[in-house]
């Protein structure tokens, strides 16, 4: 089969021979596109999201699974959701063919290995209780559809990024989002347009799972983790904006409750003491929504 991400681009032949200027233009242009390719397949988006939400919050997880920039990408999303959203990092995990090494040096002959996907999937106890997740741009990737071919035989639900709605993944899986983004500007250099619409698709399942679970308070990082100074400062300009209040006040908040903006956000909103704002989120999952509409 062969996949539209591996088709030849006429609107840059000879694309060597071009001033700078221009290639950099039809880079831009062609990256244009891909949100609008994204934006056509929405519905799939939104249908995967309600699914991932329903197994996090029984208890599963969501692991990631992708070989070379795929596989890179489903890593970095999976990394950053613990900052961001004060979740463990197991609840969202990256798995890349060739593993570690895999992430900074080519390791590209691990993707032909479809066999290494379930030992590799059994290395994090994958069971029916999770989502799995393959991402592959043309979605025949041997390693990544062998990844989502054992999920499903394991009774996970099993979702397919790519950019080939014909691909063998997407038909696989329980759910495919396949944006076709067309022919790259160099043929088959997929980690390009493909690359951009797979992290904006990413972002969007991993975000808005967040948010359906509680985790984000209106439009703030309520949960995030403030493990360096720029996310002190963030974290108490959060609050402060929040609540009212100014920063010293914010600061000196922040700091009774143990440097938690969850806490600190329901003790300047609700007045209550920090052991009743840590009773209220272990009550309601962490979430300073539901803990501070309890309240009325």
């Amino acid at each position: 089969m062969n996949a539209r991400t591996e088709e030849t681009n006429p609107a840059t032949k000879d694309i060597d021979r071009w001033p700078t200027i221009d290639i950099v233009k039809q880079i831009n242009s062609e990256d244009k596109t891909v949100a609008e390719a994204v934006s056509l397949v929405i519905d799939r988006v939104a249908q995967a999201v309600d699914l991932i939400v329903q197994k996090l919050s029984a208890g599963g997880r969501m692991i990631y699974v992708g070989t070379g920039t795929s596989g890179r990408l489903g890593v970095l999303d999976a990394s950053e959701c613990p900052p961001t959203f004060g979740v463990s990092s197991d609840l969202i995990k990256g798995v890349i063919a060739g593993g570690y090494k895999a992430l900074h040096s080519s390791v590209e002959a691990a993707e032909d290995n479809s066999e290494q996907a379930e030992p590799d999937l059994d290395s994090f106890r994958v069971s029916s209780n999770d989502v799995v997740v393959g991402i592959s741009a043309s979605g025949n990737t041997p390693y990544t559809l062998g990844a989502v071919e054992y999920g499903k035989k394991l009774g996970a639900v099993t979702i397919s990024i790519s950019c080939n709605p014909e691909s063998r993944m997407a038909v696989a899986a329980d759910v495919s989002i396949a944006p076709v983004v067309g022919p790259e500007v160099l043929a088959g250099s997929s980690r390009m347009k493909a690359g951009t619409a797979q992290k904006m698709i990413l972002n969007m399942l991993s975000t808005a799972t967040m948010i359906k679970m509680g985790l984000v308070y209106s439009n703030l990082m309520s949960n995030l983790r403030a493990t360096n100074d720029k996310l002190r400062r963030r974290a108490c300009a959060i609050l402060a904006e929040e609540a009212g209040i100014d920063a010293e006040e914010a600061s000196q908040i922040f700091k009774s409750a143990d440097e938690d903006l969850r806490v600190a956000l329901l003790m300047a909103r609700a007045k209550v003491s920090r052991s009743d704002a840590e009773s209220l989120l272990a009550k309601f999952g962490n979430s300073v929504r539901r803990a501070l509409d309890s309240l009325g």
